[in-house]
């Protein structure tokens, strides 16, 4: 039994945690469908204004936002500032191993299991990835 403890630490630093649903996280910005608020896609998160149903979102309590690291800061900035405005925890994530269509994700550390998380516009008329 003690090596299995030894071999489990040793994979374990070798290789990371373990993680659940991991075509999911390399989706959604490193966290899992089930967890997430809100979704904007890249081209919302590209566009000049800012969406209106971001900041209510981030007006409850204990979220984090997920910014796609891999778009221009000017895109990202005016998200970055209502984050700040509304002392809410963000990170900017760059390093998922493919191209995600995600632009931003409001997030819970537990699950919430909304039925629609997407915003949908004249843009954007998908719900599912």
């Amino acid at each position: 039994m003690a090596g299995n403890n030894v071999e489990d630490y040793l994979i374990k630093g070798i290789y990371g945690e373990k993680q659940i649903k991991i075509e999911e996280r390399n989706i959604y910005l490193g966290t899992i469908r089930e967890r997430i608020e809100i979704a904007l896609t890249t081209s919302q998160v590209m566009a000049n204004a800012i969406y209106q149903h971001i900041e209510p979102a981030l007006k409850i309590k204990n979220v984090t936002l997920l910014l796609n690291g891999t778009l221009p800061y000017s895109a990202i900035s005016k998200y970055i500032q209502l984050a700040k405005k509304n002392n809410i925890q963000f990170s900017l994530v760059n390093n998922l191993p493919h191209p995600t269509p995600i632009g931003l994700v409001v997030t819970h550390k537990n699950a919430v299991d909304k039925s629609e998380i997407f915003i949908k516009d004249a843009l954007y008329n998908s719900t599912k990835f």
